[in-house]
């Protein structure tokens, strides 16, 4: 009888620790998965940040072009606000839209030569894909920590440990085309 207790013991102990752990693990790749989101937010803030001067620098040479300058201030604030939000998808969806009203700026430069000669102009652009680079990381790294945490709540053993822990699985960030 002793020894039947002392296994019984012994698989409730082994019981206790599985979940501890389980719950510990899923837990752990959440708290990742909101780090690599926050790290994106940092990279669109950044992004954010560099528009006013780049609206700055081609408003002094292309003053008249207000339509598309209006549009990229807009986009801008669509993003700033994106980034405040729980939502990936619009994340995306405000990069997405900012994307589009950037390509009529950067076209302005081939129309200006002037402004394509401007060291402030071309500084912005390096500014911006550098900034893109490492927003392009940081998409990737989001998306590698939400798969990691959609694996763990969907699969043995920590699928049942998944219902106690309150983390659900996470969207992916779809890159802007």
């Amino acid at each position: 009888m002793s020894f039947l207790l002392a296994v019984i013991l012994v698989v409730a102990v082994l019981v206790l620790i599985g979940f501890v752990m389980g719950y510990n693990r899923i837990r752990s790749a959440d708290v990742r998965v909101a780090e690599a989101l926050s790290g994106i937010d940092v990279e669109l803030t950044r992004r954010a940040s560099l528009i006013p001067s780049l609206v700055h620098t081609v408003q002094t040479f292309a003053a008249h072009e207000k339509a598309v300058l209006d549009h990229v201030t807009d986009a801008r604030a669509a993003l700033t606000s994106a980034t405040g939000g729980n939502s990936v998808a619009e994340r995306s969806a405000a990069e997405q839209r900012l994307d589009a009203a950037l390509a009529p700026l950067w076209a302005l430069g081939q129309s200006y030569p002037q402004l394509n000669s401007s060291t402030n102009f071309l500084d912005l652009q390096r500014n911006l894909a550098d900034t893109e680079d490492k927003l392009a990381f940081a998409r990737q790294y989001y998306n590698d920590a939400a798969a990691t945490l959609n694996r763990q709540l969907s699969t043995i053993p920590w699928m049942f440990v998944a219902p106690l822990t309150g983390v659900t699985e996470k969207e992916y960030y779809q890159t802007p085309r």
